[in-house]
């Protein structure tokens, strides 16, 4: 049975400072899936682990590129998290820096799946 419950307003913050207008986006797709996904996986995700204060945001980001790079199967992810790198900071260079390490330790096809997803935000930033 599931329950009719919000997700947490911390988390949702947490992804509008990432990316303007991503809250809503990412809470509406979830709601469309389950009225608990919200709460579950951004309250996991992004209230419990991301917003520890251990490690700054824009640190999380750089890891979370290099993680999602490294893995090669979540491109739509991968070029939220180089948007949101984007957003807190990091740098193009850093974002080509962390790319070109995804190749000695994932691999050159990850590599190259990362550099196809980060000539897209870099595209879109120029635009933008």
């Amino acid at each position: 049975m599931s329950r009719n419950i919000e997700p947490l307003p911390q988390a949702l913050a947490l992804l509008e400072k990432l990316e303007q207008g991503a809250a809503e986006k990412v809470q509406a797709n979830l709601d469309a899936f389950s009225p608990d996904a919200a709460e579950l996986i951004l309250g996991y995700s992004f209230t419990d682990i991301v917003c520890r204060a251990g490690i700054d945001l824009r640190t999380r980001e750089m890891l979370t590129v290099a993680m999602l790079s490294a893995m090669g199967t979540a491109p739509g992810q991968l070029e939220f998290h180089m948007r949101a790198a984007i957003n807190t900071g990091v740098t193009r260079d850093e974002i080509v820096e962390i790319v070109f390490q995804v190749s000695v330790y994932a691999g050159v096809p990850a590599c190259m799946n990362a550099i196809t997803a980060a000539k897209e935000v870099f595209q879109a930033n120029e635009v933008g």
